[in-house]
């Protein structure tokens, strides 16, 4: 096997970097150092590990740009979504800055004498993220656990693990220990399945597809060690008759085709009230035709490349015998910006049995699905292994409350398609995964509640 392997860059289709591949001996001496560092991290003063994380922060955005850069390269986000992602990286580590002088246990009232909690963190843990966003993602995990008094190895995707690189490093130009917060590149076949076997890893958190999640879930099971699983989705975006179909359809391809459609929480299906469907189609029509694909470099951009060539044949083979209703437009995979691999924004009319309807295309390419009343909308939109995030659209309150309580999702917008606020909590129900990332209590999560009793009593 070799000990390197090719970044290949979507926009044009070349290859520009050799990146080192792990071994286990190298994934074992890198937690061993984590482990010696995290000692230390955990016995300094909760004001101490605040600090250090805010610092962190402080350097991220001192780079936002250089990041930026950095993840239009190698992964084709459009440069404005990347400066985004960058700058979200340091809200998230203020944020939890918040978090190691908060993570206070109980007293809890008992005879003969005094019982208290307290919240230990597990030691290191295991990060391994997917290549959609690699970050973001990431520093939904890192961030909590350091503030936790955790040390954090980190496994990035073999397609995009720049960005998390180069946080590594300016977590030491920060000041942060060496060897709390570690990067590691390589195959999750090695540097994953080492996170989940080693004895010194007591905590694994995973991103990526349902099915190695399944498989990373009974590893960690078999060491009884946690897991935190954010899997896949097949999202609705339910459009009833009473809601603002001008806003609905306007707002329809930013929710399926941001990244394109790379996202575990893009609407995949929009599930549109029988009586209105002729006419949400015709309004999301020219929604569609005006989505900007294109020169990632561009800030007038929206949407870049899918990750690989091999990522585009099986986006495409969703679209064989499909209906095509419409698609908007994407350069051309031989053209000035190179052989880039490109794929145009598509709509396709469904039936629930369809493929297309059931399974997670991971591209940008949308199923449209009529309902009757919202009993079946709400039984269609449950009509999935997944249960991620989505979507619903009414003027009606009442409703709104009903079919939100109703739908068996993590993560549900009104009127809108947001699904990630990092003050918020985030994850799914049923294939889509296990626990919950994000929010006010993410930093305890990454603990384990001690229970001491002192007595009291001579």
């Amino acid at each position: 096997m070799s000990d390197t392997f090719t970044l290949i860059n979507p926009t044009t289709g070349q290859a520009f970097r050799e990146v080192p591949r792990a071994t286990v001996h190298e994934v074992d001496e890198v937690v061993a150092r984590a482990v010696v560092a995290q000692r230390g991290w955990a016995a300094i003063a909760p004001v101490a590990r605040a600090d250090a994380l805010r610092r962190f922060a402080r350097v991220v955005v001192e780079h936002v740009e250089e990041l930026a850069q950095l993840e239009v390269l190698n992964s084709g986000h459009p440069i404005e979504s990347a400066r985004w992602e960058a700058s979200h990286v340091a809200q998230v580590l203020n944020f939890y800055a918040g978090s190691p002088e908060r993570l206070s246990g109980q007293q809890i009232p008992v005879s003969g004498g005094l019982d208290v909690t307290f919240h230990e963190p597990y030691g290191v843990v295991g990060v391994i993220v997917p290549w959609n966003f690699p970050m973001t993602i990431a520093s939904w995990a890192f961030a909590p656990a350091l503030a936790a008094g955790n040390a954090v190895v980190l496994k990035p995707a073999e397609l995009t693990p720049l960005t998390a690189v180069r946080l590594g490093e300016l977590a030491v130009e920060a000041g942060l220990p060496e060897g709390l917060f570690a990067v590691i590149t390589g195959s999750g076949s090695v540097v994953g399945e080492r996170f989940v076997t080693h004895p010194d890893v007591r905590s694994v958190v995973f991103t990526g597809s349902t099915e190695v999640g399944i498989s990373v879930a009974a590893g960690c099971a078999r060491g009884l060690k946690p897991v935190t699983l954010e899997l896949g989705g097949k999202s609705a975006n339910i459009v009833f008759d009473d809601a603002d179909l001008e806003k609905a359809a306007a707002a329809a391809p930013g929710s399926v085709f941001d990244n394109a459609g790379q996202d575990c929480c893009a609407r995949s299906r929009i599930l549109v009230q029988r009586s209105v469907y002729d006419r949400f189609l015709e309004l999301l029509e020219p929604a569609v035709a005006a989505w900007q694909v294109g020169d990632p470099a561009l800030e007038s951009t929206q949407m870049g490349p899918l990750i690989s060539s091999a990522h585009r044949e099986t986006v495409g083979s969703f679209l064989d015998g499909a209906d095509v209703a419409f698609r908007g437009s994407a350069p051309a995979s031989e053209g000035p910006l190179g052989d880039g691999f490109w794929f145009a924004p598509t709509v396709v009319l469904a039936q629930p049995d369809d493929r297309i309807a059931r399974e997670e295309v991971f591209g940008p390419v949308v199923a449209v699905l009529p309902f009757d009343d919202e009993a079946d909308g709400i039984r269609l939109a449950n009509d999935t292994a997944y249960g991620l995030a989505g979507s619903l659209w009414t003027e009606n309150l009442g409703r709104a409350v009903r079919v939100s309580r109703a739908v068996k999702s993590g993560v549900l917008s009104v009127n809108s398609h947001s699904s990630v606020r990092y003050w918020t909590p985030f994850g799914g129900m049923k294939a889509s995964g296990l626990g919950r990332e994000l929010g006010p209590d993410a930093a305890e999560h990454f603990t384990e509640t001690k229970n001491v009793f002192f007595a009291t009593d001579a």
